[in-house]
């Protein structure tokens, strides 16, 4: 009978051991995992900024090339222009709504895309009059575009300044 009390205690504390023991293994998983999340949260953040400032790169472009082309049909007696615009475009609305060029339509942008940085469709523009660091328009005609973000690049320079 002694024998049977004492196997019953030793089966006990043995199955108190094993609890204990799952319960460390618990507390070190889930630590591992927060120290594994605590590194990737940081890599993430810079692979969205890295996205935006990829998409931003390639909307200043497209809107660039739609003002070289608008230039150039300008320069080609496509269509006729104002005086003292040079032959840039008046606004980046013309450039989505076209202009008449003998009776065909000539549309140089689909859409004004949204500035990925501010979340707007909102650009800076500058025309051939203004200071090329100036931050206002002059409104005689839009030469170049720029984002309204104050932000700093992953490269440390000024996202207005691309």
């Amino acid at each position: 009978m002694n024998r049977v009390v004492h196997r019953r205690a030793a089966s006990a504390g043995a199955s108190r051991c094993a609890r204990g023991f799952t319960l460390i293994e618990l507390i070190v998983a889930t630590a591992i995992l927060i120290i594994l999340t605590g590194m990737a949260i940081p890599l993430v953040r810079v692979t969205i900024q890295r996205e935006r400032e990829h998409e931003l790169r390639y909307d200043l472009w497209m809107m660039r090339d739609a003002i070289d082309r608008y230039k150039d049909a300008a320069d080609r007696g496509a269509f006729q222009i104002k005086v003292g615009s040079e032959g840039y475009p008046p606004d980046l609305e013309t450039l989505v709504t076209g202009v008449d060029a003998g009776g065909k339509k000539l549309r140089f942008l689909r859409k004004i895309p949204i500035d990925p940085m501010t979340g707007q469709a909102e650009w800076g523009m500058r025309s051939m009059q203004d200071d090329p660091t100036s931050d206002s328009w002059g409104g005689q005609s839009v030469f170049d575009v720029y984002t309204k973000s104050q932000g700093t690049a992953l490269d440390d320079t000024k996202y207005k300044d691309w």
